[in-house]
């Protein structure tokens, strides 16, 4: 299985600790981010892990000339950020296999059974299967009666976004950073070099049944892009091990 880590931010809002380190180098426990997930994916029965690179991206080439994990690693260095979708899309060629991957957040730590998610969207017959859960956050997702992606909404800017306009009341369900996509979306997403996954996404699900939801409400589920998200992961870590 192979998989992808979106590690090219700036990590704004860890700052000041990422003016000197990449998001994905921040350490937890004495261990940078990246060690957590790939230990994860590494798990789940991912071989094969491509990572996208931009903000002081030769500090993770470095990293991994230093420590090996037993996996294939490639990197996608970006001399222009790209976004969550064009990074995605500049690593196309690295899905070559026609099988499923995992797409996922460098800044997100959770319990999530990334195996079941795999088997779930096996078989759902769409382009991504997209983690979610019930979470007071500003920004969410919008989902029909059967979890297919129908919109995006935004409390911040009182935005929202409806990919089908039938779909006048929907469920608001917080993204965790996690998904498992078909290689078909590559012919399918937008010819712009620079976009996000999530305006891919809305794009899509013009059509209907193309994104669906996997519920993730009982996992832990830790936002590492934030100082006080690092805390608490600390201190789950700390009771697992004990």
């Amino acid at each position: 299985m192979k998989a992808m880590i979106l590690a090219a931010g700036l990590g704004t809002r860890l700052r000041p600790l990422t003016d000197t380190t990449p998001k994905a180098l921040i350490p937890i426990r004495g261990k940078p981010l990246l060690y957590y997930l790939i230990q994860r994916l590494k798990k789940a029965g991912v071989s094969e892990i491509i990572i996208n690179v931009h903000h002081h991206g030769a500090q993770i080439i470095e990293y991994f000339k230093q420590n090996n994990f037993d996996v294939r690693i490639q990197i996608s260095l970006e001399k222009t950020l790209l976004d969550t979708g064009g990074g995605l899309k500049n690593a196309a060629w690295f899905f070559n296999d026609n099988q499923p991957f995992i797409l996922h957040n460098v800044d997100v730590l959770s319990s999530i059974d990334l195996v079941k998610m795999m088997e779930y969207h096996k078989g759902q017959n769409v382009l991504a299967t997209v983690a979610v859960k019930q979470r007071d956050t500003p920004r969410q997702f919008l989902f029909d009666a059967d979890d297919y992606l129908v919109g995006w909404t935004s409390t911040d800017s009182g935005e929202t976004i409806l990919s089908r306009k039938e779909e006048t009341s929907a469920q608001k369900l917080s993204f965790l950073g996690i998904h498992i996509i078909s290689p078909k979306i590559f012919g399918l997403l937008p010819k712009d070099k620079i976009f996000s996954i999530i305006e891919a996404y809305l794009d899509l699900a013009r059509s209907p049944k193309t994104i669906c939801a996997y519920h993730c409400d009982d996992a832990f589920w830790f936002d590492l892009g934030k100082t006080d998200g690092l805390k608490r992961a600390e201190e789950y870590l700390i009771s697992t091990e004990s």
